[in-house]
């Protein structure tokens, strides 16, 4: 290698047109993905105390919202559900009148371009909080499949362009690819969260959706925040299940866990940035500790660096203005 003084590393760092140039890793409007919390009732627009701009809405409140993600040129946003009723079994998660399933309506004839991404899960929808059936308080992984599988059916029959499938009970990907087969629908693709953790970076979301849970914890589901190999594992077997996409969940914490998915899966693969990663940046930038848009861009860049195709995040709006001028 040719050494100093004829190699000068810092030669390509001298403008900024010339970084850009040799730039390796961009985070671009077109790969990101903006969450939706849609709760039943209407005139609902309420901001999320822990997530400062995150907003409670009811269905008749979405028009407005989604015309401003796609006229910000995001492509997608992934929808989780409020519903004012929750029971032992999360009935309203595949009521064909549910929250979500009024919000793919509306959605899809407001602004029919956009794609929409629908959590499927019962956590929200359950009087426990848990993400599946509770029997003898243990969750019960195979009599929670067949109504996951019915929740996705409906999102489909609603007009949904992705499912999402957040719960982690073993075999809920190729279960509900079966059942969206079998009723016609061979066509929505399945977006996995494949490597979910059991993270404490999710009390924010958990409470935008009422949805703590009232006994015990998700550490039987979701996966121990110690363990990689098992990511891998649960990629492989969701990917035989059918699975399009793959996710890995949190992302800022897990840059190795997305890095080794890469390097493993040549799968389409998404991360996503959550709420406590979010509320995080929020409460520093608002106290002037950071300057937020450069931390959430460098952020996102990591998460693009470790390998995600798609990041699903908070700071999607805020992110799509800054690409604009910058």
């Amino acid at each position: 290698m040719v050494a100093f003084p004829q190699l000068r590393l810092r030669r390509l760092r001298q403008t900024k047109m010339l970084r850009a140039l040799v730039q390796e890793n961009r985070v671009e409007t077109g790969d990101l993905i903006y969450p939706i919390f849609v709760e039943e009732g209407s005139g609902i627009k309420q901001e999320i105390a822990s997530m400062p701009g995150v907003y409670q809405l009811s269905v008749d409140q979405l028009p407005h919202e989604v015309e401003e993600v796609a006229k910000l040129g995001i492509p997608a946003v992934l929808l989780f559900g409020i519903p004012q009723q929750k029971d032992e079994v999360g009935s309203a998660a595949y009521h064909p009148k549910g929250v979500i399933q009024q919000a793919i309506r509306i959605i899809k004839k407001s602004v029919p371009e956009l794609l929409v991404v629908t959590d499927v899960c019962l956590c929200e929808y359950t009087s426990h909080g848990h993400c599946g059936i509770v029997v003898n308080g243990y969750v019960d992984n195979d009599q929670t499949l067949p109504l996951l599988s019915k929740t996705a059916l409906s999102h489909a029959e609603a007009g949904t362009d992705i499912v999402a499938p957040s719960d982690m009970m073993d075999g809920r990907v190729r279960a509900i690819r079966k059942t969206l087969d079998g009723e016609g629908f061979q066509n929505i693709p399945i977006l996995s969260y494949a490597a979910k953790y059991a993270s404490a970076f999710y009390s924010p979301f958990r409470e935008a959706v009422e949805s703590v849970p009232q006994f015990g914890d998700r550490r039987s589901y979701q996966m121990d925040p110690s363990n990689v190999r098992e990511a891998l594992r649960e990629v492989e077997q969701d990917i035989s299940e059918g699975a399009d996409i793959i996710m890995v969940k949190p992302a800022l914490a897990y840059l190795d866990v997305i890095r080794r998915v890469r390097d493993t899966f040549n799968y389409p693969l998404a991360a996503f940035n959550v709420s406590g990663e979010y509320a995080m940046v929020k409460a520093a930038a608002q106290r002037g500790w950071l300057d937020e848009r450069q931390i959430v861009l460098e952020i996102l860049t990591a998460i693009k660096r470790a390998g995600a195709d798609i990041i699903i995040t908070y700071h999607a709006k805020d992110v799509s203005r800054w690409l604009r001028v910058i």
